[in-house]
């Protein structure tokens, strides 16, 4: 009996050792990403320990009195001018719906030592008020274009400015501002100072209410309302509207190569799709990078999906007006990479490159959380000449780049030792520990067939058998001839 349980122990006491390990490493995960207070990665949602920086690159315009007559802009690229971002959640709550909501505060601090530059640093760029009202007052009719001229005029107010990078980025009082809020005050919707960054710094991207994946895993992270909507009105298809994948932080764990990337972005008024591009390794974890379909920012004509996101120009760039005041803003990769080459040939100084320009995210597929992210995204301008708007000169139809920034940060130091010992290093040692057990499993299968091998001595294997069990039968008539012929003298004889 003993080898009867030694048997079934080794047979089947592995597999279910070794069922019970992948039960074990999967629930670990599952409890580790989910959003909740006891779980190993809620530190990390809540105030991600990953140090952010946005770097800033300007086109500064090299032939501003040149562009007034006509010719093609010439530009010249600025910087980086980096700031450290700090991150952290606030006005954490979790509701009855296996929801939480928050408000993610974010600042910036500019950081001398990564920048070439500082704010001080003076860059002529086109002057958005200007042109960008040109362009949204070019239907207008020609008296108000007239009081538009005259008034930019009486106010100093010229096609393109030469600011620091600090005003460009963080806001400068204009007098052009302030005569429309003081005078039509419902009439323009920017209040205070005017700048590029100015809602970035020391603020949020709106109330996030995502999934905590405690009660149904299979939402974990995705976004249930932002603001209070369950999708946007900015664009002019359902499909575009729609809100769609994570706030941009984590995503769901246990990835595959099939799997994409999702998140809703406030900054880009819309939700984008990362598609997998390769299998890495990051400091030892292995990751899946993510990075941007040449769809992204395709126009209606290329992908009829980004219909909704027109009137469109030039594949490649995104209309944004809609959701920046009406100002005729688009959005982009650097350099205009992945865009139609019209639009870098119409300006000098442009030099898309797929190893600077692209964006990524490097993701830890088993558990969804980032390890090292490069996003980069460019701003440019349409600018035109408007008639009867005499401070837009001559200027050509063209999309002029404003700047392009970056925002990377890669996980280091004890959040990444912590990481690795925790959700890579500890589920190795049981994968392998299960290889182990059903080694081990293994040899006790032996150990019946060697008890049974042993419990049989020589003498017993080489003994016929059959002689054995004749010697114990009654005697016959054949008896004394089987005894003659074993003794090897025939009957008579020994008679």
């Amino acid at each position: 009996m003993a080898h009867l349980f030694l048997l079934a122990f080794g047979k089947i006491g592995g597999l279910v050792l070794r069922r019970s390990l992948i039960h074990h490493v999967s629930q670990a995960d599952l409890q580790n990403v989910r959003i909740d207070p006891s779980s190993l990665s809620f530190g990390m949602w809540k105030e991600i320990p990953v140090p952010f920086y946005l770097s800033v690159y300007f086109f500064e315009v090299v032939n501003p009195s040149e562009i007034l007559k006509g010719e093609k802009p010439v530009v010249r690229e600025r910087g980086p001018y980096v700031y450290r971002e700090f991150r952290h959640k606030a006005n954490i709550t979790f509701n009855n719906n296996d929801t939480v909501s928050f408000v993610e505060r974010r600042s910036l601090h500019f950081q001398p030592d990564r920048s070439h530059g500082s704010e001080s640093d003076y860059i002529v760029l086109p002057n958005i008020l200007v042109l960008g009202g040109a362009v949204m007052m070019e239907s207008k009719s020609a008296g108000l274009k007239l009081m538009m001229t005259l008034g930019l005029a009486t106010m100093g107010q010229r096609a393109f400015m030469n600011r620091t990078v600090g005003e460009i980025l963080w806001g400068y009082e204009d007098p052009f501002v302030n005569f429309i809020n003081k005078y039509f005050p419902d009439m323009f919707p920017i209040k205070g100072k005017f700048g590029l960054f100015v809602e970035m710094n020391n603020s949020d991207s709106g109330l996030f209410t995502v999934f905590t994946g405690v009660q149904n895993f299979s939402k974990i992270h995705l976004v249930d309302r932002w603001n209070g909507l369950s999708k946007i009105n900015y664009w002019h298809s359902e499909q575009c509207n729609m809100i769609n994948g994570t706030s941009g932080q984590m995503w769901a764990p246990f990835m595959t190569p099939q799997s994409s990337l999702e998140f809703f972005s406030p900054e880009a008024c819309r939700s984008m799709k990362l598609t997998y591009h390769d299998s890495g390794v990051f400091e030892g974890i292995p990751t899946y990078r993510f990075t941007a379909p040449k769809t992204l920012f395709a126009n209606g004509s290329v992908y009829p999906p980004n219909e909704g996101f027109c009137p469109c120009l030039e594949s490649g760039i995104q209309n944004v007006s809609t959701c920046r005041f009406g100002a005729p803003l688009f959005l982009s990769h650097p350099h205009f990479y992945n865009a139609d080459p019209v639009l870098s040939e119409a300006v000098l100084g442009l030099n898309p490159d797929p190893k600077e320009h692209s964006l990524f995210l490097d993701i830890h597929p088993v558990t969804g959380i980032p390890m090292n992210c490069s996003v980069k995204l460019q701003l440019s301008l349409y600018i035109k000449s408007v008639k009867g708007i005499g401070q837009t000169g001559k200027i050509e139809p063209v999309v002029l780049p404003l700047l392009w920034f970056e925002q990377s940060g890669a996980m280091g130091g004890e959040p990444l030792n912590t990481f690795y010992t925790q959700l890579v290093l500890m589920p190795q040692v049981l994968h392998y520990a299960q290889y182990v057990l059903l080694g081990l499993g293994s040899l006790l299968l032996l150990v019946p067939i060697i008890y049974q091998l042993r419990s049989q001595g020589p003498k017993d294997i080489m003994s016929p058998p059959n002689l054995i069990a004749w010697s114990d039968q009654p005697s016959s008539p054949y008896t004394p001839l089987l005894e003659d012929s074993l003794s090897g003298q025939p009957a008579s004889a020994m008679a």
